[in-house]
């Protein structure tokens, strides 16, 4: 087999595979060979029909499809391998017959393929770098929230609720008094303060006591998901049914034991160190942000729609991975939005485009600045990461496969790409902020995190994780 490959149009090449005549003729056999079982001609048994009996009584060109698809098959990666310093294929390519007869095959096929991207300039910018500090009220803040989470349920009956108390409720919704799809629920547990229904409503609750009836008044947000509600005045009557409060643990000793700390000192000095790892790997992730995007101003690239197809395919991903840990399935939220899982898709299209453009002026700077992950960084980066799992370098590079060493040493190379950007271009700080929600360090060429467009778990719902209503209720779980 010869093969030419030639660029084309959009981001694409022409693979152009020839085959000599042994090739075709080998290739139909094997076709033969395959799919002879299906064939039944009177007189042979299944199976057992000769190949030229079959092309005789069916047509010479019976095994042609499958023979091509059996060249496609055994030449066609082998030639992208072959290639892979030239190009790199992105999506499935688009096949074609140029040509059968006695003296040739010729199969073409054309493939999308990873751009050049052209960058203005990377160096010598003027860019926002991002630093947030941890103050004691951070601190305190948090410790107050793992005691929140480690609290004790208690059944209130003397007072009525308050900010933080799950209450247990009815509720009937009415426009313009008439009851509406989706407004209704009984026995819902709604925790007040976590924001799950429309503003005013929660703030509205606060103050009922058990078995009270109360009327409150809301308006739905004019972006809300369900177009019939959009900016409308409604009337929810409600009835508190129970009141579940917290008993949180005291901050003692014995809690910091609990935590995994000797002291309370020891406690409140290991929740300070964890803030700031997350405020520095927040500021770190912001400023690398702030960074691709200045450049990415002055980048242009011919994107093949193939490699905005699997951004937003893997967007979608995650977005069902954080329903499934609500307990929702993506097929019922769409349902309830009324879209399908290709419609949806179009939501990412654009952050996606912007993403793939990122990743691709990221591997460009390495490529032109010859950025490479040393064998002695490499080894380093695996003693660490054995550290942490209490094994020994040794024993840990028995477990690595060759895509986890991939992984290690790409984050080499865009960390020390990060360190020449910022070292090469006029950072410019953005002021000290307290980090009030520290964020994880995501991967530089990779920026973007997918939510669903807030939906409703009923109709009067805005966002959160609540449990669905015990009976009769409309209520749908959807998410933020």
């Amino acid at each position: 087999m010869k093969y030419t490959v030639t660029p084309a149009e959009k981001s694409t090449v022409k693979v152009e595979m020839t085959f000599t005549p042994a090739e075709w003729s080998e290739a139909i056999d094997k076709a033969y060979a395959q799919t002879r079982g299906k064939y039944a001609v009177n007189g042979f048994r299944k199976g057992k029909v000769p190949k030229h009996v079959l092309e005789m009584y069916y047509g010479k060109g019976i095994f042609y499809e499958d023979a091509l698809n059996i060249l496609y098959s055994e030449h066609y990666y082998d030639t992208l391998e072959k290639e892979k310093d030239n190009f790199t294929a992105v999506g499935e390519p688009s096949l074609s017959v140029e040509d059968i007869s006695d003296k040739k095959v010729v199969l073409t096929a054309q493939v999308p393929v990873k751009p050049d991207v052209e960058i203005e300039k990377y160096t010598g910018i003027k860019i926002a770098k991002y630093e947030y500090t941890v103050t004691d009220a951070d601190v305190e803040k948090e410790i107050d929230s793992a005691r929140d989470r480690a609290a004790e349920k208690v059944t209130v009956t003397d007072r009525s609720c308050a900010m933080g108390d799950t209450v247990n409720i009815d509720f009937v919704g009415k426009l313009n008094g008439e009851e509406f799809e989706g407004g209704t629920a009984e026995k819902f547990d709604l925790t007040l303060g976590s924001r799950q229904f429309i503003p005013g409503f929660e703030e509205s609750v606060v103050g009922m006591k058990i078995g009270e009836v109360k009327d409150i008044d809301v308006t739905f947000p004019a972006d809300y998901q369900a177009e019939n509600l959009k900016g409308k005045a409604a009337v929810f009557t409600v009835t508190l049914h129970a009141i579940t409060g917290k008993s949180l643990p005291a901050l003692d000793e014995a809690f910091a034991k609990k935590m995994g700390s000797d002291s309370v000192e020891a406690y409140r000095a290991k929740v300070k160190e964890r803030l700031e790892q997350n405020a520095k790997a927040r500021g770190m992730n912001e400023t690398e942000n702030a960074i691709v995007t200045e450049i990415a101003k002055g980048a242009k690239a011919e994107i093949p729609q193939a490699m905005i197809d699997r951004q937003t395919e893997q967007s979608l991903q995650r977005m069902e991975y954080n329903l499934m840990y609500q307990g929702i399935k993506l097929d019922d939220y769409l349902r309830y939005i009324g879209s399908s899982r290709e419609e949806y898709k179009k939501n990412f299209e654009e952050e996606a485009k912007k993403t793939v453009l990122h990743q691709l002026i990221v591997e460009k700077i390495i490529a032109q600045e010859k950025i490479q992950a040393t064998q002695k960084e490499i080894d380093a980066k695996i003693e660490e990461q054995a550290k942490s799992v209490g094994k020994t370098a040794e024993e840990y590079k028995k477990t690595i496969d060759p895509r986890q060493l991939d992984y290690i040493e790409n984050d080499i190379k865009v960390t020390k790409l990060f360190d020449f950007l910022q070292a090469n271009n006029e950072m410019v700080a953005e002021g000290k902020a307290e980090a009030k929600k520290p964020a994880a360090k995501k991967a530089p060429a990779e920026k973007t995190e997918e939510k669903a467009p807030a939906a409703k778990k009923t109709t009067a719902a805005k966002t959160g994780e609540s449990k669905p209503a015990a009976k009769k209720t409309t209520a749908k779980k959807t998410a933020e």
